[in-house]
């Protein structure tokens, strides 16, 4: 029988100062609408594959929550068998909380949010309208336009002529990027809302940098201005930093730790913490570019880009109260990204002193490439499933065949015939659809891994003939074979997903940067 928590109890816990997780299982767009403040999003399909680095240490507390709890016991069955070992259900869900009267909120990474427009009120970053950045681009004046988003969003579609700066490197890259420019020269920073774009041009106010702005809205505000954006920009390339360049970030964040309280500690210290991650939560962060942690990173950390790690601060530190260490290869970045940390009201908040240079001084050897741990569980959800190619499936479909990945990657296709059944309610809604025990079940979806993973839970709940999709969507794709679009068989209106950035419709756009300033208007009484 899975433990319960009252609303009462976890309010108590929230109130304290106790490692714990809370962890709401619902889909990204439930979360999106309604959810507990301080609550981390890892929906029900994703728990195999982000707990381990998410909740590392597996004897902590972690609550978990949905609406009406049926979801969220389904979940804390499935983390007891990952080995979590105090696990609780919040009682009767999201549903009975708001029944009793305790706080939601609506948004995505609402602490970083709420920051940054608090940043943007109390020490008045400077921000350009997207109508006046377009009358001084068209007008020819020296600009350079930095945008803050990660290299993949930036190459999607960024404002015209800017160059990707993710805003974790901005420190160490601004006095090379500003050496040369010509007098009068002003720096722009963006991203695709308000947050990184306050929080990049914060950082820059910080350094004693003048002529800059950030662009108020970002390359949403740029799109409801009426103008277009770049798409496929490749400035992308992050030159090896200057002697000046390093020395002036560093001196930078120097300064940063005095003022904000970040706390060194050098590689015989980060051995002896590293010793402890069996008995509490600690979370190693590199938050270097993606190409330096895969050249070689400390052993242990995850890698989480700097700019990122602030932007999805609920992500990087799932536990409450837990300690947390950024290393990058000196001090600047880590101490940056650090810093901001601090700003949010973390306590226990470490640097590496050095970094990857000092853990390679002292003789240590650095791992190299990216994590490659599969989902947990996924070896033996193999061995319990049949498997089945795109060919077999053509010429011979069974009578059910579901498709068990998101709603959007179900409507961009789908065998045909398929019926959306994601993996988060598959227990709850695969009666419907599959009335019958002995009925033939085929599990599809992009991600071979979920649909195996959807097939092995199928055949613990007594199916007895199910084949999951061997190679996933692609092989079907591959063999060019026929495709079914949209979101048939959907009988009512998906609520998985939440579209960000340019890919809202206006009026959502709207509706979303009001909310994102709205944030800092309670914070108006703390304006210098």
């Amino acid at each position: 029988m899975v433990e319960q928590i009252s609303a009462e109890a976890l309010q108590a816990l929230l109130d304290g100062d106790s490692q714990f997780a809370l962890i709401d299982v619902r889909e990204a767009g439930e979360y999106n609408s309604s959810h507990i403040p301080g609550s981390s999003l890892i929906p029900r399909r994703q728990l195999e594959s982000q707990m381990s680095a998410a909740v590392p240490f597996n004897e902590v507390q972690v609550v978990v929550c949905d609406d009406d709890g049926r979801r969220a016991g389904l979940a804390a069955a499935t983390l007891t068998g990952m080995g979590y070992s105090n696990v609780q259900v919040l009682d009767a869900g999201i549903n009975r909380w708001v029944t009793l009267d305790f706080p939601t909120e609506w948004g995505s990474n609402v602490i970083s949010k709420n920051f940054g427009e608090k940043m943007e009120v109390v020490h008045h970053v400077p921000e350009l309208e997207a109508t006046e950045l377009h009358a001084r681009i068209e007008r020819g004046d020296k600009l350079v336009i930095l945008d803050t988003r990660t290299p993949e969003e930036y190459q999607r579609f960024c404002i015209p002529g800017g160059r990707s700066v993710p805003g974790g490197e901005l420190a160490l890259r601004i006095t090379d990027i500003t050496k040369d420019l010509d007098e009068g020269t002003t720096v722009i920073v963006n991203c695709a809302g308000r947050t990184r774009s306050i929080i990049g041009t914060r950082v820059l106010q910080r350094m004693g940098i003048t002529n800059i702005y950030g662009l108020k809205n970002g390359t949403s505000g740029w799109v409801l201005a009426g103008y277009e954006l770049e798409t496929g920009a490749d400035r992308v390339s992050l030159p090896e930093p200057s002697a000046e360049g390093v020395a002036a970030a560093e001196a930078y964040a120097a300064r940063l730790a005095a003022e904000d309280g970040v706390r060194y500690m050098d590689v015989g210290q980060l051995q002896k913490l590293q010793e402890k991650r069996d008995t509490e939560t600690i979370y190693l962060v590199d938050i270097r570019t993606q190409e330096e942690y895969q050249q070689g990173h400390i052993p242990g950390f995850r890698w989480f880009p700097g700019g990122q790690a602030v932007q999805r601060s609920d992500e990087v530190a799932v536990v409450r109260n837990s300690t947390i260490v950024f290393s990058c290869d000196g001090k600047a970045r880590a101490t940056v990204t650090a810093s901001w940390y601090r700003q949010l009201g973390l306590e226990q908040v470490y640097v590496v002193d050095g970094g990857t240079s000092a853990w390679s001084a002292a003789g240590l050897d650095l791992e190299q490439g990216m994590p490659g741990e599969q989902p947990a569980g996924l070896a033996q959800a193999r061995e319990k499933v049949r498997f089945i190619s795109a060919q077999e499936l053509n010429s011979a479909p069974p009578k059910v065949t579901i498709f068990v990945d998101t709603s959007q990657d179900f409507a961009r296709g789908h065998v045909p015939g398929a019926r959306w059944a994601p993996r988060g309610w598959l227990e709850i809604q695969i009666g419907d659809l599959a009335p019958e025990k002995a009925a033939a079940i085929a599990v599809t979806a992009n991600d071979e891994a979920n649909a195996t993973l959807a097939g092995a839970t199928l055949t613990g709940m007594g199916y007895g003939d199910v084949a999951v999709l061997k190679g996933g969507m692609a092989s079907w794709r591959q063999m060019g074979l026929p495709l079914e679009t949209g979101l048939s068989g959907v009988m009512g209106p998906p609520t998985d997903l939440v579209l960000s950035g340019p890919d809202r419709n206006y009026a959502d756009m709207m509706n979303y940067l009001r909310w994102e300033t709205a944030l800092g208007e309670k914070y108006a009484d703390l304006r210098g």
